[in-house]
C-alpha cells in the first residue's frame, strides 16, 4: 500500500491548529500527519506539544515562506505521497481516498487535487484553487469556479474530473518522486504562484496533473496573507513575471513578457488613481526585484514549454465580461 505523508505548514496558525486539526486527524487515519512550524511568532508550538502530542512536529528556525519553508521539511519525509496542506483547511470525511486511488491508477500523473470550497461560505468555490486551475496565453492564472476575485456557488457545475494547467497549494496531492526529480518549489518565490510554477515545470516534464471533484476540502483563505497586504501584492506581481522568465520558450518570452509588463503598470496606475499608493509601490518592488534578479532568475530556465490557453482572460473577464468559467 502506498505511503502518504499529510504536511501543514504553519506560521502563527495556532487558532487554525485548534480548530482544524482535529479534522485532519479523524479523517486522514490512512497518512502520516506532520505539521511543520515556519518558526511562528505565536502559541503554535506550545499549542501542538500540549493539545496534540502524538503528532509529529517538526520546527524551522526561521521563516522560510511557503516555498522555502515546504522544501526544507520534505527533504526530512519519505513517503510515496506528499499532501501539501495549508493549516486553515478543513478536510471532510474520505477526502482522500478518491485522491490517491486516482493517483495509484494513472502513473502519467504527477499529482492532483480536491475541490476546495469556501469554509465561511460553504456552497461558495474558494479563492485558492476552486475546482481546478488553468492560465492564459499571457500567463494570468484562473479556476474553474473562480475569475479573479469572482467566486461561484457550487451547483454541480464542474463536478467532471479534468486535466488542469495547476493545483493549489492550499492543498495538493504530488508524488514525493516527482516532485523531488522537479526540484520542488522556487525558495525565491516565497509565497503565492509557486506551485504554479512547479506545475508548469512538472508539465514541461511530460506528466500531467488532475482535478477529482469527488474529494471535498473546505479553505477559510488570507490565514497568512490578507488579500489586502501590499506584500501580498508585491508577491503576485513579482512572481507572475519571475513565472513567465523561468518558464516560457525564449521567442514566445520575447512576446509576451512585454505586454505583461504593460498590463502590470495598467495595474499599478488604477492602484495609484484609486488612492492605493501602497499597492502601486508594491508593483514598482517588484519590477525593480525583477530587474535586479533577471540574471538568477534566468538561469533557472531548464525544459520550457507555451502557454496554449486563452488567449487572454483579462479581456475575458473585464472587456467582455465574463465572470463564470463555463461562460469563457
Amino acid at each position: 500500500m502506498a505511503s502518504i505523508s499529510v504536511v501543514i505548514l504553519n506560521y502563527n496558525g495556532s487558532n487554525y491548529l485548534k480548530d482544524l486539526l482535529p479534522s485532519v486527524l479523524e479523517y486522514s487515519r490512512e497518512a502520516e500527519v506532520i505539521v511543520a512550524d515556519n518558526a511562528s511568532r505565536d502559541d503554535s508550538t506550545e499549542v501542538m506539544k500540549k493539545d496534540f502530542p502524538d503528532v509529529c512536529l517538526i520546527e524551522i528556525e526561521e521563516n522560510l515562506g511557503f516555498a522555502g519553508g515546504y522544501n526544507e521539511i520534505l527533504k526530512r519525509v519519505e513517503a510515496d505521497y506528499f499532501v501539501l496542506l495549508n493549516s486553515d483547511v478543513e478536510v471532510t470525511a474520505n477526502w482522500l481516498t478518491p485522491l490517491v486511488t486516482f493517483m495509484e491508477s494513472n502513473p502519467d500523473y504527477a499529482g492532483c487535487q480536491p475541490k476546495i470550497k469556501d469554509y465561511n461560505h460553504r456552497n461558495t468555490f474558494e479563492y485558492a484553487g476552486a475546482c481546478g486551475g488553468f492560465i492564459d496565453s499571457l500567463g494570468y492564472p484562473y479556476c474553474r469556479g473562480r475569475l479573479f476575485d469572482t467566486t461561484e456557488i457550487d451547483t454541480g457545475q464542474y463536478n467532471k474530473p479534468l486535466d488542469v494547467f495547476w493545483t493549489s497549494g492550499a492543498c495538493m496531492m504530488i508524488r514525493s518522486k516527482v516532485y523531488k526529480e522537479a526540484g520542488g518549489l522556487d525558495d525565491d518565490f516565497f509565497a503565492h504562484m509557486e506551485e504554479i510554477d512547479l506545475c508548469w515545470r512538472i508539465q514541461s516534464m511530460g506528466l500531467k496533473l488532475r482535478i477529482i471533484p469527488e474529494s471535498t476540502v473546505y479553505h477559510i483563505g488570507g490565514g497568512t496573507l490578507s488579500k489586502v497586504s501590499p506584500f501580498k501584492t508585491y508577491l503576485n506581481f513579482r512572481n507572475g513575471l519571475a513565472l513567465l522568465i523561468k518558464n516560457l520558450p525564449l521567442s514566445a518570452l520575447i512576446l509576451k513578457l512585454p505586454i505583461r509588463i504593460v498590463l502590470d503598470w495598467v495595474a499599478g496606475i488604477h492602484f495609484l488613481l484609486s488612492g492605493e499608493a501602497k499597492h502601486f509601490r508594491s508593483v514598482a518592488r517588484a519590477h525593480l526585484w525583477i530587474v535586479a534578479h533577471l540574471k538568477s532568475t534566468c538561469s533557472k530556465r531548464k525544459k520550457t514549454s507555451d502557454l496554449h490557453g486563452r488567449t487572454s482572460i483579462v479581456w475575458d473577464y473585464f472587456v467582455k465580461r465574463k465572470h463564470h468559467y463555463n461562460r469563457l
